[in-house]
């Protein structure tokens, strides 16, 4: 797990940090079939998010919407996991870039409806409210 899962992820970080979202994205290669493993030591999504934030940074808002809905699909396998609300709220930011506004809308609504109890001051939060007034 830590040659095939967890150094890959830390190399995608690194490379996200450095704008080098190709880079990232051939880092996760070897995390590909661990990357829905859950528990302790498992993948738990990180390699399907990180590789939707490199798309994303690509400006290819399909291969990010398709990484983003893989995590919301398999939500029973970890039904508290961080990277639920955030991968709804990049999946808004996804359809955005394919200019479907009404998907768009949609799931920054959703992320919405998750975090309706959250601190309105929260960074991410203030953020994602910025990017869906511009629909209006």
């Amino acid at each position: 797990m830590l040659n095939a899962v967890h150094i890959p992820t830390v190399w995608a970080l690194l490379n996200l940090q450095r704008k080098a979202s190709a880079e990232a994205i051939s880092a996760l290669e070897p995390a590909r079939k661990y990357e829905f493993g859950v528990g302790p030591g498992s993948a738990n999504f990180w390699p399907v998010y990180l590789r939707g934030l490199a798309f994303l940074r690509m400006q290819d808002g399909t291969k990010a919407a398709t990484e983003f809905q893989k995590i919301l699909d398999h939500r029973g396998a970890n039904a508290v996991n961080l990277l639920y609300p955030l991968a709804r709220l990049n999946l808004a930011r996804a359809y955005a870039l394919q200019g479907d506004t009404p998907k768009a809308r949609t799931a920054y609504q959703d992320f919405f409806a998750l975090w309706k109890d959250a601190d309105p001051d929260i960074p991410i939060l203030m953020q994602a409210k910025a990017e869906y007034a511009k629909f209006h």
